[in-house]
């Protein structure tokens, strides 16, 4: 833990109330409003040194902290990514930061393209594992042994099991697979989509593994979440852009919102 993250800590404290929080959420694309419905208060990243700048549109650089469903959450309205400034670990002190403020867990969501015939845009997606396609870590550089982190069982099979139940509750369909990062911030060709399909992969995106990475080096339980905005490039005739996933993250962002409730409800 940087002694940088237990400053941060003790300033969120201060504003936030000393309570611990249980659980984290990090938003993707077109999630941002997941963050309105706690009742807490919200902190600029821009006021906390060393917080990414999230500037990707779609996304709001804010800390959201307070109830939710009677639960103590820390939500991230927004991420850094590594095609933003090439840096694999842009997200480790704010996930730091949250296993400060005495979080055991965290769930990732993201925006996603589908590779799965039978999952399609407005679909949300649990993540069963994943495939660093891109082939960086956040861990490289760190000089302890801490680095080599097993990822058997990096996606938490409880949590896993909660959300399945939730969304039961709920009466969505949560369809789960295999999640493969690719770098961004151009989108995959069909050749790069035959590649990782051949692989395994269920769906695609740009975010998500390198903080899967990071939680588990810090012993934060994990769960991911992707709302499917598209069908990935050669698998249908939509026009796949930054726009487009924004325009569609809130078809699967209403599925999410209420599986998530449930979720914390049955906490």
């Amino acid at each position: 833990m940087s002694k940088n993250a237990e400053v941060l800590a003790a300033q969120i404290r201060a504003i936030a109330g000393d309570a611990p929080v249980r659980f984290g959420l990090i938003l993707g694309s077109g999630l941002g409003h997941l963050a309105e419905a706690v009742d807490g208060v919200s902190i600029p990243y821009a006021e906390l040194n060393g917080f990414p700048h999230a500037g990707v549109s779609g996304h709001s650089p804010h800390l959201v902290i307070g109830e939710l469903e009677g639960q103590r959450v820390a939500i991230f309205g927004g991420r850094a990514h590594y095609y933003e400034n090439g840096r694999g670990d842009a997200m480790r002190l704010p996930l730091e930061v949250l296993k400060a403020l005495g979080a055991e867990a965290v769930l990732l969501t993201n925006a996603a393209g589908s590779l799965h015939p039978e999952i399609d845009p407005g679909d949300i997606m649990l993540l069963s594992d994943h495939i660093n396609f891109s082939g960086l870590n956040p861990l490289i550089g760190e000089p302890t042994d801490a680095r080599f982190v097993p990822m058997t069982d990096a996606h938490d099979t409880t949590l896993r099991a909660q959300l399945r139940s939730a969304a039961q509750a709920q009466e969505v369909d949560l369809a789960e697979g295999v999640y493969a990062w690719y770098s961004g911030p151009s989108f995959e060709t069909p050749a790069e989509i035959r590649a990782i399909h051949t692989l395994g992969a269920d769906a695609v995106g740009m975010s998500t593994v390198p903080e899967v990475i990071l939680a588990r080096f810090l012993g934060l339980r994990v769960a991911a979440i992707s709302t499917i905005t598209n069908k990935a490039a050669g698998l249908s005739n939509e026009k796949i852009s930054h726009e487009h996933t924004k325009a569609m993250a809130p078809l699967g962002a209403a599925k999410l919102e209420k599986v998530l409730r449930q979720f914390l409800r049955n906490l």
